[in-house]
């Protein structure tokens, strides 16, 4: 249903190489990155994907309020691997790998809280 999302985080560097090492476990890497500084200062894009970029970050003002993003993870040792990445990357805890049953039976997934403070979640939907 989504091809792509992006949004503007508070220190490029830093999300970059967030991004970099939690999705890695994921199957993504940074696939492409734009460097659009000119005189009124830096500005670029970095785009991660596993075949091509799907999820962007860029330069700019930090949102307000707080982004929810859920990457589809293979199983439940995957979600368990961002979970660990994330946190070594500098992540904060907001919700360890398990079951939610209340979304459904084998929904197993993990939150995390970006440098931003934007949920950002890894999730299976298939049983063990």
């Amino acid at each position: 249903m989504i091809d792509h999302i992006g949004f503007p985080v508070g220190n490029f560097e830093r999300s970059k190489d967030f991004y970099a090492r939690a999705l890695a476990p994921l199957g993504m890497r940074l696939m492409k990155e734009y460097d659009l500084s000119d005189e009124a200062g830096p500005a670029g894009y970095a785009g991660f994907g596993a075949d091509r970029p799907q999820f962007w970050i860029g330069t700019g003002s930090p949102m307000t309020g707080r982004l929810h993003v859920a990457f589809a993870a293979r199983d439940r040792q995957m979600v368990r691997e961002f979970y660990e990445a994330a946190l070594a990357a500098g992540a904060k805890d907001n919700g360890p790998p398990g079951l939610r049953p209340h979304y459904h039976a084998n929904y197993y997934g993990a939150f995390v809280l970006d440098p931003d403070g934007h949920n950002v979640e890894a999730v299976t939907h298939i049983p063990k």
